[in-house]
């Protein structure tokens, strides 16, 4: 079996009792468009090398395929509770947050943000996707708010912002820039000047990391990697789209919790 490349987080590697990884595209079985891990039922990918690719990363990660959850992502501020696997189709939201050990949360992406958080006390895990318009829409707070919920608390959550499109690859129009700021004038700091005066660049990491300080997490980062510029680690689909790819592969980000012992 092909190695895998998996990044991790220095914040979250340090908790006991948590396992985590933000899983590249290198190692699956794949091809064309989509070779590597792509772990994206919603994809037009075969399913059998889907299938085979999530085989893998739940390897990795030490739980049973069934025991990785992701959800139907439909980019909204929906978080879910979660106690083991689902019966049947994953449902539609894009967080999911238990204190359910050895089951694995995930969050697929392809240029949105994965967001990995965890309360090792109150043993609380959770996974969320963060497009630009669920973490404008509050999935960040839901996500956390579902998670006190089940006993933690902000101020001892760690977490962690992986690979997604970067800040020097994210070009958008002064349409995009007002939908911001006409929710909080502070949101405009997460702007830079484009190439021409009807163009800026967004900072989506700092963006999810400042809605993350909102909800009262102080202890967060981003692991780095634009999706967007490295091809051959991530998938994208802007630059599916600016290719004219058609279809693109999805990146897995996954948590647990575990005995404790490793």
């Amino acid at each position: 079996m092909a190695h895998l490349e998996v990044l991790t987080s220095p914040l979250l590697s340090a908790l006991p009792g948590v396992r985590h990884g933000f899983f590249t595209r290198v190692g699956g079985v794949s091809e064309g468009i989509y070779v590597g891990l792509n772990a994206g039922p919603g994809s037009s990918d075969r399913a059998s090398h889907v299938t085979e690719n999530r085989k893998r990363a739940a390897r990795w990660l030490g739980v049973e395929p069934e025991r990785l959850l992701t959800a139907y992502q439909i980019h909204s501020a929906s978080a879910l509770m979660v106690a083991g696997p689902f019966d049947a189709r994953p449902p539609e939201g894009d967080a999911l947050v238990t204190r359910t050990k050895a089951l694995a949360l995930g969050a697929l992406a392809a240029d949105c943000a994965p967001v990995l958080i965890a309360d090792p006390e109150a043993s609380v895990v959770a996974a969320a996707h963060a497009g630009w318009k669920g973490a404008l829409g509050g999935v960040v707070a839901a996500v956390v708010d579902a998670m006190v919920a089940m006993g933690a608390e902000p101020a001892r959550m760690v977490a962690a912002v992986g690979p997604c499109i970067g800040p020097n690859s994210y070009e958008v129009g002064l349409d995009f820039l007002q939908r911001f700021s006409g929710a909080s004038s502070a949101y405009e700091r997460f702007f830079a000047p484009g190439v021409s005066g009807d163009k800026r660049q967004f900072d989506l990491p700092g963006f999810v990391l400042g809605r993350l300080s909102e909800a009262g997490v102080a202890r967060a980062e981003w692991t780095g990697g634009d999706t967007y510029a490295n091809g051959e680690r991530f998938y994208s689909n802007r630059r599916a789209l600016h290719r004219g790819e058609g279809d693109y592969g999805r990146l897995l980000s996954a948590i647990l919790l575990t005995d404790g012992r490793e």
